[in-house]
């Protein structure tokens, strides 16, 4: 006799009365479950996570969990059957899966709208307040300022330009508090914003920095900029000072840059030691749980979040408010469909209002860029049964208690000025919500994952909430709390009882697991280029680049340099430089990718045969749109990933982002691209970051010993690829033998590739050794790997320094040449740049930052630049701001990129 399970065995239903049921592993076809007075037949195999249905559902139905619907049934669907929509069916047959899944959706993601009653709204009283009292060890800042669960030296970057400074500073700066046992760290905070003319997120970021700074878990905060970016420290002072925020309350200096980068970052670290003394001596005392302030995150969401881990906190959230404390709900987008839940206790009606108003917004922003705020769901949410927007937000929405009101509906970064239960708009993405919570005033973050997801803010500590044991079991040394003993019978209230008392002991010093691991990143809500539609219909139907070269005038006089350069051949590929490449498949592996990178080079792993290990740590793959800006994002990483530098390359993901190891795949087929070749490795599948650091090095051992050894060649010219960028003024001289020496190199065989936003596109000098046409438009697309020599043009969607050196380095150039007439440009990861000015004012500011002086006859100018070239090329010379340390990474989102 076949056996028959009990449901309780194998399943979960999130409320009595859903249609709908959870299966708490995977159940293969034909497994028999006896269900109340019937047995259920599975005619698929369910995944873990993944919904059958206990009851017939009829077409036109809804499905039906937590009592609130997630679809509506588009065929009959008996007991039994696995129900699956259409985008789930399209995430999975990207999957390496051993078994079959429908052929045919059997339910659409369709639910009402959500009306707002406000003719009937009725005000929720607040929750009766808990009579005792409970402390913590905190550092009591000024009243305006609340109470810190740490201690921190925070250096903050205003804008992007400044993140390779706070960064390189913060690392020569590391261990020297180590005595010091009140200073928990010096953390850098280097974001992507700010950096482009006229962002569209300028008050947000204005609020977000100004709420950086007086956080209660800072001591004292450097804030950097450069002084003539978009935004700029005076921006930031003035907005503070304007809104109230308490700087004066804080330890802080507001730093411009203009000399040396080497000049500057020994001024940082003078002005920081400075300060060490004083912010010892901020000692811990017993303060009211009323001053904690918590944000509430979900990430790597899966079925079970919404059963175990979210009630959890619901449970913990509704308790601190009890006792005065705050907490902060976010992520709009993941609302969308938990409307009448949300709304089911509010304060008054124009909190309600506020709430349905930046739901709306939110809705409005996303459409603008040709996409739906209800395209949210990541490829591992997917994968991980969050089928749909609505079923993914009735989970998140359990983050608030049943019982629990909202007391207050804010803009993101806005202050938390009393305690209470807080909406906070933001979007979906993980990090950028939780920079908005911690600039709300958030000292501690308390995040719920399912498939094991290893986010930490630098200087607020993240308490990680895990749904399921088996998950918990598998990433142990990377969680906090197993809610999974819910799943097993555990009450909510003696779980809830030990997770607060843990947050107590967290609050009070004792470091989180995530504290511990050293992990952290900050992501603020990336900046979004439309402001309306008008643009869409044009800009989705603009012409796409051909990947053909431009063709350059012949010249008969145009001098050949006879220069060669020692180059390696391997396989069917001559290149300057070899290196080992961990390309993270989306911003939370990146910081993993670099501490492994870290201990490789270290190591000397790989040596003599690669000269190094490189990670390109970036923000995207998680949270952000799809359509062309997720297209963009994959055709730049194969760029990459088939760039000629790079001998041996692994991909690393973090597990539940929409650019998982299987999309690139994918994507690396779609495109010829052998993809075998090539290393995967998964941070939550594979046990957490040790054991997937482990596996990574493994990985790249095994491919040093199997390798085949490489031949020297010696090439002229035809044998270069080049990228030439500006920034500032222009010399005309200099412009001009930029012109002979890009006419040389394509006239030779080689390649040269300009984007689009250089402005020696717009010098006749320059065009005039090229070309006659006035106008010539861009031949390969951002970050698209050239396939023939030549003259190109790079699609440049915005005009950000190093958001365009990420798209052009893509394009397998493997030395970028910049002309200086500013200051000198962020250098690249592994693509060395040669900077280069015939500026004096430029050069007595950045003498030392500067690698070539164009002076004397421009005529020999060329020959100067091939000659230091060559030494780069050959490693004989090091570009001085790379070994300096000011190196930058960001991709573009392009036109259409917003935050989901």
């Amino acid at each position: 006799m076949d056996v028959v399970y009990q449901f309780e065995e194998v399943a979960r239903l999130p409320l009595p009365g859903d249609n709908c049921a959870v299966a708490i592993r995977q159940l293969n076809a034909g497994t028999a479950i006896q269900y109340e007075n019937q047995i259920l037949t599975l005619d698929y195999t369910v995944m873990e996570g993944h919904r059958f249905a206990v009851k017939a559902i009829a077409p036109g139905e809804d499905l039906l969990s937590w009592h609130l619907p997630f679809g509506v049934a588009r065929k009959p669907i008996q007991p039994g059957h696995y129900v699956i929509n259409e985008t789930v069916r399209e995430a999975l047959s990207v999957r390496q899966l051993t078994f079959a899944v429908p052929a045919e959706p059997n339910f659409a993601d369709q639910i009402a709208p959500f009306i707002f009653d406000e003719e009937n709204f009725l005000p929720a009283q607040a929750l009766p307040a808990f009579t005792d009292t409970r402390t913590f060890m905190g550092y009591r800042r000024h009243k305006d300022r609340g109470v810190g669960t740490r201690n921190y030296i925070v250096l903050l970057g205003t804008t992007s330009h400044t993140g390779s400074y706070v960064t390189e500073l913060a690392t020569r700066l590391q261990g020297i508090w180590k005595n010091d046992s009140n200073i928990d760290g010096i953390v850098p905070v280097a974001h992507t914003e700010g950096g482009t003319e006229k962002p569209n997120n300028v008050d947000l970021l204005l609020r977000t920095l100004a709420g950086f700074m007086v956080n209660p878990n800072v001591g004292a905060v450097l804030v950097v900029d450069y002084g003539n970016e978009s935004v700029t420290n005076k921006m930031v002072e003035a907005y503070a000072r304007e809104h109230s925020y308490p700087i004066d309350e804080v330890l802080h200096k507001f730093v411009s840059l203009s000399g040396s980068f080497e000049e500057e970052l020994v001024k940082g670290e003078a002005l920081v030691r400075e300060w060490l003394s004083t912010v010892n001596a901020m000692q811990r005392t017993p303060e009211s749980v009323s001053h904690l302030r918590i944000g509430l995150q979900c990430g790597g969401s899966d079925a079970f979040s919404g059963v175990s881990a979210n009630p959890l906190l619901g449970w913990v959230s509704e308790h601190l408010v009890r006792y005065g404390g705050a907490a902060s709900l976010a992520e709009t987008d993941e609302l969308i469909g938990a409307e009448p839940y949300v709304l089911s206790k509010v304060r008054n009606v124009e909190t309600a209002r506020k709430f349905i108003e930046l739901v709306n917004r939110f809705k409005e922003r996303t459409s603008w860029h040709g996409t739906s705020a209800e395209g949210n769901p990541s490829g591992g949410n997917m994968y991980r049964g969050l089928y749909n927007i609505y079923l993914k937000s009735i989970g998140a929405a359990m983050k608030k208690d049943p019982i629990t009101r909202i007391d207050y509906a804010t803009e993101y970064g806005e202050l938390m000025k009393d305690g209470g239960y807080y909406f906070m708009d933001s979007p979906g993405n993980d990090l950028e919500s939780i920079a908005g919570q911690v600039a709300a005033g958030c000292n501690m973050i308390f995040f719920t994952t399912g498939n094991g997801s290893i986010t930490n803010f630098p200087y607020v500590p993240t308490v990680k909430v895990v749904t399921t044991t088996r998950r918990f079991q598998l990433l142990a040394n990377d969680m906090d709390v197993n809610a999974g003993q819910y799943l097993e019978g555990k009450s909510m209230d003696e779980l809830g009882h030990e997770v607060f008392e843990l947050a107590i002991h967290i609050a009070s010093g004792q470091r989180s697991v995530g504290e511990k691991a050293g992990h952290a990143q900050v992501q603020i809500w990336r900046n979004w280029q439309q402001n309306d539609a008008s643009q869409l219909e044009t800009l989705l139907h603009a012409p796409v680049p051909t990947g053909v070269p431009i063709a350059i005038e012949d010249d008969a006089t145009t001098m050949v340099n006879p220069l060669q350069f020692s180059f390696t051949r391997h396989r069917d590929r001559q290149s300057s430089d070899h290196i080992g490449l961990i390309v993270p498949t989306s911003l939370c592996a990146g910081q993993v990718a670099g501490m492994i990178t870290k201990r490789l080079n270290e190591q000397g792993a790989g040596q003599p045969e690669l000269s190094r290990f490189v990670t390109l740590a970036h923000t995207e793959g998680c949270g952000t749109s799809g359509g062309p800006a997720e297209s963009l994002f994959s055709r730049t990483m194969i760029g990459y990933i088939t760039h000629p530098m790079v001998e041996h390359c692994l991909l690393l993901e973090h597990g539940c982002e929409k650019t998982h190891n299987d999309y690139m795949r994918h994507q690396m087929d779609v495109m010829g691209v052998d993809a075998s070749r090539l290393g995967y490795a998964s941070i939550q599948l594979d046990g957490g970051i040790a054991k997937v650091s482990e596996k990574v090095e493994a990985w790249f051992a095994d491919r040093l010993i199997a390798a085949d050894p490489v031949e020297k060649v010696t090439v002229g010219l035809e044998g270069l690829r080049i990228g030439i960028v500006s920034v500032g003024a222009i010399n005309q001289d200099a412009s001009e033998q930029l012109g002979r020496l890009t006419k040389m190199i394509v006239g030779a065989g080689g390649l040269v590739v300009v984007p689009e936003n250089s402005g020696l596109l717009a010098e006749d000098s320059f065009n005039q050794q090229l070309f006659s046409a006035t106008h010539v438009g861009p031949s390969i697309a951002y970050g698209e790997h050239v396939r023939h020599n030549g003259f190109h043009i790079m699609e440049t969607p915005t005009k950000h320094g190093v958001e365009t050196i990420t798209g052009l380095a893509a394009t397998g150039v493997e030395l970028i040449i910049a002309l200086v007439g500013d200051r000198p440009m962020q250098t690249h990861p592994f693509v060395p740049m040669l900077q280069v000015t015939s500026d004096q004012v430029v050069l007595q500011k950045h003498k030392q930052d500067i690698d070539l002086v164009l002076e004397g006859t421009p005529s020999f100018w060329v020959d100067h630049i091939l000659e230091r070239s060559k030494e780069i090329l050959e490693h004989t010379y090091v570009p001085r701001l790379y070994q300096q340390g000011n190196i930058d990474f960001q991709m573009t989102r392009g036109l259409f990129g917003v935050s989901l």
